[in-house]
């Protein structure tokens, strides 16, 4: 591949540089110099750790599905992911995650870079389904064993509190996976009891999760006093803005997810979310009873809320790129130094998406 510069202020580990970038799939050099009063702002590229769909596609479809969802969130600034399967038997679960496989095997031109895969469920508690299918059940090791043997899978979210819970946090943890807490009801003695068994995150923070009371802690407040990494949803609606500030202030490395569903960047409908189908009703989307049922959020929307809280643009640029590509152990990505990948967002001066580059190559937008 035949290098590429772009000039800007370019947002480093260190701070921002005024100056150039060049790269070919991966960063060569950030220099400082003279550049237009118009440049833009460059930041890394956003890693989402949790996409069920997007443009459409349920990425439980396959392989195609997972296409159409990378390309979707490319144009918002996700330049890498983990497509998130959903509760289901395990045949489609099977299915699901080979077709993730596949894509993540051969990035094609303006896809996003599928990193592996989510696992959220079928391990959890079948009293916090929020929108999951009825389809959960306890852990079976020898499943496990071959989910984790063949390498799609990079994060699993489970209900530490069911039978089996504690262990199946143990084997995923030494396979190298890592392991939130969601869609449980555990009590917050349980969770520390996950934690020290190798759990280190909290899915959908606050959603789907035991609540905080002053004499009953819950998950929530496991991941309050305990947490390094949580993920969270900030489209104002699964999480008010007053609980996101709570959240920013205890939780050192919180960081965004979407939870973008079939309907993110589609008109409002109806689509699929594995064996339900859901309805997009603005920026919401909801099961026939009225359920959150994931969301229609991107990346770029997340960045204009975060910023609306009040973070500054490198605060809300670590926790939309820097934070989950560590939390899944990815150094190289998710920061702008020479060796990371080439994936960048350039940002207009009101920090609107003006361009994409995945591993080196412009996405239109």
């Amino acid at each position: 591949m035949s290098g590429y510069e772009r000039s800007g202020q370019i947002l480093t580990p260190d701070g921002w540089v005024v100056g150039r970038i060049s790269f070919d799939s991966h960063v060569l050099a950030i220099v400082e110099d003279d550049v237009p009063p118009d440049a833009p702002r460059i930041v890394p590229g956003f890693v989402d750790l949790h996409v069920p769909g997007g443009g459409g596609a349920d990425v439980m479809q396959g392989t195609a599905a997972v296409r159409a969802t990378a390309r979707l969130h490319a144009k918002h600034g996700t330049t890498s992911f983990l497509p998130a399967t959903i509760t289901a038997p395990e045949a489609e679960l099977i299915a699901a995650l080979a077709g993730i496989g596949r894509v993540q095997a051969d990035r094609k031109p303006g896809e996003a870079r599928v990193l592996g895969a989510h696992m959220e469920g079928p391990y959890i508690n079948a009293a916090r389904l929020g929108a999951q299918p009825p389809f959960a059940r306890d852990p079976d090791p020898v499943f496990l064993k071959t989910i984790a043997d063949e390498g799609v899978v990079k994060l699993v979210t489970l209900a530490p509190e069911i039978e089996g819970g504690i262990d199946m946090v143990r084997q995923m943890a030494g396979a190298g996976i890592a392991v939130q807490m969601g869609h449980s009801d555990a009590d917050y003695e349980t969770a520390l009891v996950a934690i020290e068994a190798g759990a280190r995150g909290f899915t959908h923070l606050f959603n789907a999760m035991s609540p905080l009371h002053h004499r009953a802690p819950g998950l929530a407040g496991a991941a309050l006093a305990h947490g390094e990494y949580a993920a969270l949803i900030p489209d104002g609606v699964h999480v008010a803005p007053g609980a996101m500030k709570v959240a920013l202030r205890t939780i050192p490395r919180l960081f965004a997810v979407t939870d973008a569903t079939a309907a993110a960047g589609m008109p409002d409908g109806a689509y699929p979310l594995g064996n339900h189908t859901v309805t997009k009703q603005g920026d919401n989307v909801f099961l026939e009873d009225g359920t959150l049922a994931g969301s229609a959020l991107t990346m770029d929307r997340a960045l204009t809320n975060l910023l609306g809280l009040g973070l500054s643009l490198s605060e809300a640029s670590r926790r939309l790129s820097t934070y989950p590509a560590d939390f899944i152990g990815r150094v190289d990505r998710g920061r702008l130094q020479p060796g990371a990948w080439a994936d960048l967002v350039m940002l207009d001066p009101a920090n609107q998406l003006v361009e994409v580059v995945v591993e080196g190559e412009p996405v239109e937008v």
